[in-house]
């Protein structure tokens, strides 16, 4: 299909998943660890770690170079191989074959990539200068500047599957996963691409980060040994949030893209909507204004109304402020419907630039099995949050209504929402 003849845009669907989080290496050990109610938050180990003043964060529990070829995974920072990793399997849970656009009989020219990411993996930089300092510029690798830019896992995401369409790097801090798959479903609404992978990479658990983090006293500690995670989001003790790593990656197609090659299809990617607070570096806006209007945009997109929503995947990242906010603007939006909330941050901390990206695949499989997850770590509500914040087991989804809402905001006042709608 030609660009020039793509003038009405055409509808989206999600047709794969991949995921590498906290919780394991895959979709299913996402799902089975947010239905038991499990969180994937340790302790730092390591040397490097050793002074800091919180070292509990929410870390991939296998090394991920260690499912890549050598070859393959000396070239990629780690938030490049977490996101290869989780776009094989969703390639793969797509129908397509193994090894990328060539085997599967797809033109690479069609295919895009759209990841989010903050920094990627500040690692390497860290590291490059580090050796700058010590050994003098010769001990400096040829690789640090290209391992460093946060594009680099959208490029070796198509590189991996050779997908030559377009490969596109969003960074609009903590949204920056749910912009890019917004991103994503206006390039194969209007034809610039049929098929798209996107979501987010990120791997920012490291000393100068958690540093950073804990200097602006925005950071939780805890015993991640106890059963009660010490991400609490929406929890009246709620005391920050834990800082993560992971990707999460939606194959979309249009859907007459997806229906000729006989596809399965989780569910339409309905809408999105962006807005920013214009209110402070770091604090979100307090009347939660901005993500209000992301979220009635997002509705809009999706040609959608309060009385269809059946679900929202919260952002909410167990902080004070911003749990607040969020909750007074899904009040505001949503009036007097109840719908069930979850927060998936007790389970997997804060993914950073991937958390939009994972927390979509947890919403599209909500919709796919019609299970809401629990919240984790949640035990004794605030009283000021006025939602139904599923908590203990998981609860059947209703079935009164066909839209759930992903919520993304970010430093700086970047806010995102994706709009997911069920399948009749």
């Amino acid at each position: 299909m030609s660009e020039a003849a793509a003038a009405a845009p055409r509808r989206v669907v999600v047709t794969g998943l991949g995921a590498v989080t906290p919780l394991g290496v895959g979709v299913g050990e996402l799902w089975r660890g947010l239905l038991d109610g499990r969180h994937g938050i340790r302790e730092l180990a390591g040397a490097e770690f050793e002074g800091l003043p919180v070292r509990v964060a929410g870390v991939v529990p296998v090394d991920p170079a260690g499912l890549l070829s050598r070859q393959v995974a000396r070239r990629m920072n780690r938030a490049a191989q977490l996101g290869v990793l989780a776009a094989r399997e969703a390639w793969a849970d797509a129908g397509f074959v193994a090894g990328g656009t060539r085997e599967s009989g797809v033109d690479p020219e069609r295919v895009g990539v759209s990841l989010g990411a903050i920094l990627g993996d500040a690692s390497v930089l860290v590291g490059g200068d580090r050796r700058l300092r010590e050994r003098g510029p010769r001990a400096v690798s040829p690789l640090t500047t290209p391992m460093t830019v946060p594009s680099q896992a959208a490029s070796q995401v198509s590189l991996d599957l050779h997908i030559t369409g377009e490969a596109r790097t969003v960074t609009s801090a903590c949204a920056s996963g749910t912009e890019a798959i917004g991103q994503a479903i206006d390039r194969i609404r209007y034809g610039r691409v049929d098929v798209a992978l996107a979501g987010g990479a990120e791997a920012v658990v490291t000393p100068a980060i958690m540093a950073s983090f804990a200097a602006m006293r925005a950071l939780a500690d805890g015993d991640p040994s106890s059963d009660v995670s010490p991400s609490r989001p929406f929890a009246r003790d709620r005391a920050g949030f834990v800082n993560g790593e992971g990707a999460g990656i939606l194959v979309l197609e249009a859907e007459e893209h997806a229906r000729a090659r006989g596809a399965r299809i989780y569910c339409e990617a309905a809408g999105w909507g962006l807005s920013a607070d214009a209110h402070h570096m770091a604090a979100p806006d307090p009347t939660g204004s901005g993500v209000a209007l992301a979220l009635r945009r997002a509705l809009r997109d999706a040609g959608g109304r309060v009385e269809d929503v059946v679900h929202v995947n919260a952002h909410a990242t167990a902080t004070i402020e911003g749990d607040l906010a969020e909750a007074g603007a899904l009040r505001a939006v949503l009036g007097g419907r109840t719908v069930p909330v979850t927060a998936l941050k007790g389970h997997l901390g804060h993914l950073q630039g991937a958390a939009g990206g994972v927390e979509a695949v947890a919403a599209v499989l909500t919709l796919h099995h019609g299970m809401v997850p629990p919240t984790v770590g949640c035990g004794e509500l605030d009283d000021a949050i006025d939602l139904d914040v599923v908590r203990g087991s998981a609860r059947a989804l209703p079935e009164d209504g066909d839209l759930v809402l992903s919520n993304s905001f970010g430093f700086g006042g970047h806010n995102a929402v994706l709009a997911l709608r069920r399948r009749g």
